[in-house]
């Protein structure tokens, strides 16, 4: 699976001397965002959309804050990784990703965007001159090398609502406030799929690995977990004007630079007709292939029945052994599971005409009970998991499957 923020460029020598100038262990010859006072500071929203990148489909944004006074402007944004990390690939695997804050000019970070044709949009938020300083004062605590990291999670806990919960809690809990009160537009899945869909097998994938938790009606402050998503919500945002009324928190909006890039559809895709006609065309031929051409039937099985035990050990594997909750409790190891490799010995005793053994009609049958079980589970009321694509691809399959293997009986 992959993250919904795209790491700002390299760029540890100019951090470095940042930090140093931002704590004061470097002479400064003018005053700057970090000796400002609170009135001179302005707090703005900058949103990049969308990558060409897998990582960095889902956009990425940053808390922009200008001294008016010197000019001088930093972008603070929650996106780094390393890939040279010790362990990188194996702690994504379980789940355990560790990412790091960071700050740079915000022409400098702006640029990396521009030169790569993502889109750049600035709102300028309307803060008091407290609240200024006091965002102002956490960032530059959060950025300190002991505060800076912290555990990643996909959808609860990214780049893009850390600094959704950074302006909340300047504002004093305003947005969610305001948001937790409103339906949000798409579930997890939905906005995964969607923005994942420039790479169908990637999509693909990550669909069958997500779980019931990506399928749960979301408020538009949990749906604010993208960065194209906040940056629309804080429209609809307003904040106490100090004189008993109401006025809008964003002061404007400025596109900086334009997408130039192909942008993600505005829905999801529905995968619901694709895989049912992938589905039944596999199944027909097994039985084509079973009847006519035994070893291109035990072929095909082969393969179907490897990969259905792969992505059932992976499933199993994601549940049980890492922190990936969006793929716990998945309905799919019902479809695709370890089963799948007892019954190629059988599949192969079948090409020579020779009948299932009783001991493998019980695992047909329990894997045809377990279909079953995952359609009931998907017609019971309440929060279900979206996976009708799936139970439409593997039933023909499993159908098929079941009456190839038993046909000699």
């Amino acid at each position: 699976m992959t993250h919904p923020c795209s790491p700002s460029h390299p760029r540890l020598y100019t951090a470095l001397l940042l930090i140093l100038l931002l704590f004061g262990l470097l002479p400064s010859a003018h005053a700057s965002v970090a000796n400002a006072p609170g009135a001179n500071i302005e707090v703005s929203l900058i949103t990049y959309g969308p990558g060409e990148t897998y990582w960095e489909r889902f956009g990425h944004d940053a808390i922009e804050l200008r001294d008016s006074a010197s000019g001088e402007a930093i972008n603070f944004n929650y996106g780094v990784f390393d890939f040279n990390e010790a362990n990188f690939f194996l702690n994504f695997a379980r789940g355990r990703m560790h990412y790091l804050m960071d700050a740079a000019p915000s022409d400098l970070d702006e640029r990396f965007y521009v030169e790569s044709g993502r889109s750049v949009t600035r709102q300028p938020l309307t803060m008091s001159a407290d609240q200024a300083a006091a965002l102002r004062d956490f960032l530059l605590w959060n950025l300190r090398p002991e505060n800076a990291g912290y555990n990643y999670d996909y959808y609860a806990d990214n780049c893009t609502t850390r600094v959704r919960d950074a302006l909340n809690e300047a504002l004093g809990g305003v947005i969610k406030t305001q948001l937790g009160a409103r339906a949000g537009g798409m579930t997890y899945r939905q906005q995964t799929d969607r923005l994942m869909s420039a790479q169908p097998w990637l999509m693909l994938v990550m669909d069958l690995g997500l779980g019931p938790y990506a399928d749960q009606p979301l408020t538009a402050w949990q749906e604010s977990f993208l960065p194209e998503v906040l940056q629309a919500r804080l429209r609809e945002i307003r904040i106490d004007n100090g004189h008993g009324a109401t006025q809008p928190l964003l002061q404007g909006e400025q596109l900086i630079s334009p997408n130039r890039l192909e942008a993600p559809p505005v829905v999801a895709p529905d995968l619901r007709l694709p895989l049912a006609l992938s589905g039944l065309l596999l199944a027909i031929l097994i039985v084509l292939t079973r009847r006519w051409w035994p070893t291109g039937y035990a072929l095909l099985g082969t393969v179907y029945l490897l990969a259905a035990g792969v992505v059932g050990l992976i499933l199993l594997a994601l549940w049980t052994l890492t922190t990936h909750h969006s793929a716990w409790g998945n309905a799919n190891l019902l479809l695709f599971n370890p089963l799948a490799f007892l019954l190629l010995p059988t599949l192969w005793r079948a090409r020579r005409g020779f009948a299932a053994s009783r001991f493998m009609d019980g695992v047909i049958v329990v894997q045809l009970l377990a279909i079953v079980i995952a359609v009931l589970l998907h017609l019971r009321s309440g929060v279900v998991q979206q996976n009708q694509p799936w139970l439409l691809f593997a039933l023909p399959c499993w159908l098929a499957m079941a009456w190839s293997l038993r046909r000699n009986r």
